[in-house]
């Protein structure tokens, strides 16, 4: 096996409408042989090696010089794959799945002795899902593994919604990337955990605590850790305790009625820009006229809340290729998936949050 080191990266287009077999053949070839291919799912881009490889693991994390206790979540292609890596499979995995299968969740069960603990995060459960998206499963069926996949990003860096941002990060330090063209989502999946009393959503996503507890006929409850920044806990879910989905520069979120967020981003625009600092600020369609930001970036109507989430990440993405000193963001509190628009956008912000 290859440590990694700069190796030349193969991007391949791939039209999720019509797969070329034989590109997916060279890619599930590299995952088998242990190497790492970037691909599209309906949520964000993944990067995908060997679940049950602990080599592939390290060389996940390596390559996006992540921290080897945030898990990682393993991706399959059939349900009858989850008893591979479950210890048992709970009857709510089961009502889940058939709701929600293939799709943007994520369910943590206790984990069967295949799963190494470097998959894991040295925690003995495991995250499993299974993606809505024809070249994931593809590649799953293909490589003959179930495939270990974070965002294909380095640690800390907006997820990837195009190929181009996972190229952008990792290029020279993976084996391929697949491009499938721009993600339908663009935010992670709901991660639920159904090892506790209580079946507890450890990351909000586009299925909401609501939509699982309709299903499952209990009620769902929501890790108190996802909005305290300041939760030291071992982590048993993706994400839960880094600075994540961050832009280079400093993020502050500006919170209240809608006049009033305007006439305070302004003020505080004009005070950076009197520092000689640019400044970009996100908008929305309805207020995107009214700020006299040097960079103005629009993530959609307010009420659009697919959008929002859609263009989330490209947009602080843009904010580091235009080089930009400060941001500030209005708030996204939107009925639905407003909740984990704003558990990105907080963690993007190192949770700075300036109430008005």
């Amino acid at each position: 096996m290859k440590s990694v080191g700069v190796m030349e990266t193969i991007i391949e287009k791939v039209d999720p409408r019509q797969i070329d077999e034989h590109i997916m053949e060279q890619a599930g070839q590299l995952i088998a042989e242990g190497e790492l291919v970037a691909f599209p799912t309906e949520t964000v881009y993944g990067l995908g090696g060997d679940a049950l490889h602990p080599e592939a693991a390290k060389k996940i994390y390596a390559a996006k010089g992540r921290p080897s206790d945030n898990p990682l979540i393993v991706h399959i292609a059939e349900f009858s794959d989850m008893e591979r890596v479950a210890k048992t499979i709970p009857e709510q995995a089961k009502k889940l799945a058939d709701a929600f299968w293939p799709g943007p969740l994520t369910m943590i069960v206790w984990k069967s002795d295949a799963v190494p603990s470097a998959t894991t995060g040295g925690m003995d459960t495991v995250a499993v899902r299974m993606p809505n998206h024809p070249v994931a499963l593809d590649l799953i069926r293909k490589s003959g593994c179930l495939i270990a996949a974070p965002s294909a990003n380095t640690s800390g860096r907006p997820s990837p919604t195009e190929a181009q941002h996972v190229a952008e990060d990792l290029s020279g330090r993976i084996a391929m990337i697949l491009d499938g063209g721009p993600v339908g989502i663009g935010i992670e999946s709901t991660i639920i955990d159904l090892t506790e009393d209580k079946p507890m959503v450890l990351r909000p996503g586009y299925i909401t605590p609501e939509m699982l507890s309709e299903v499952l006929g209990e009620e769902v409850v929501i890790d108190p850790g996802i909005i305290a920044a300041d939760d030291t806990r071992k982590p048993k879910a993706p994400g839960m305790k880094y600075k994540h989905y961050a832009p280079k520069a400093d993020m502050v979120i500006v919170d209240g009625a809608q006049d009033a967020v305007v006439a305070k981003i302004n003020e505080l625009t004009a005070a950076r820009q009197a520092e000689g600092k640019k400044v970009a600020v996100i908008a929305t369609e309805e207020t995107k006229e009214q700020y006299d930001a040097d960079v103005i970036l629009c993530i959609g109507k307010r009420a659009d809340e697919d959008a929002i989430a859609q263009h989330l990440y490209k947009i602080l993405r843009e904010c580091d290729e235009l080089n930009v000193g400060e941001i500030y963001s209005e708030c996204f509190q939107t009925p639905r998936i407003g909740q984990a628009i704003m558990n990105r956008l907080l963690k993007a912000a190192g949770h700075t949050v300036i109430h008005v």
